[in-house]
């Protein structure tokens, strides 16, 4: 066996009370973190501050008169990279369009924000509410109803 097969763990290992220093900065460490008071929210009482940027559930806005801005032109749903919008179109005569149906699949939505970008009236919208939750799958399926009002949606505890 020659030297260089054998490792020595001693060499590497501090002299004889160099572990005190050390051992004396983690506590003072432990003992400076057990002294502050901790940051806890009760969640569903106390939520945190969300940024302007935050993309959570959509909204579909409405104007002064209470219509839909929507003029069904079905961009967003064009440059949705899941596919989760769908809209069918509706137009009487001498009138403007309107989306008949438009339904938002928000299990299929990445809340990219593409929506928002490209709709050239700013019918839609992505709101703050990041915790809507439910047991059904067809729940996670949003009508053109549940769309103008997502606030109505937010999750408000027991």
């Amino acid at each position: 066996m020659k030297e260089t097969d054998v490792i020595h763990v001693s060499k590497d290992r501090p002299e004889k009370g160099k572990y005190v220093k050390p051992l004396f900065r983690g506590l003072s460490f432990i003992f400076k973190n057990f002294l502050t008071k901790p940051v806890t929210l009760q969640y569903p009482t106390e939520k945190t501050q969300r940024s302007q940027r935050w993309r959570g559930l959509h909204r579909l806005e409405v104007d002064e008169k209470g219509e839909l801005k929507c003029v069904a032109c079905g961009l967003c749903a064009r440059i949705c990279p899941s596919e989760a919008i769908t809209i069918i179109p509706y137009e009487e005569e001498g009138k403007t369009r309107y989306p008949k149906k438009f339904v938002i699949n928000e299990l299929r939505c990445i809340f990219c924000g593409f929506c928002q970008e490209a709709c050239p009236k700013g019918a839609i919208t992505l709101t703050e509410v990041y915790d809507y939750i439910d047991y059904n799958r067809t729940d996670f399926i949003f009508d053109i109803e549940k769309l103008k009002h997502p606030e109505k949606l937010e999750f408000k505890g027991k």
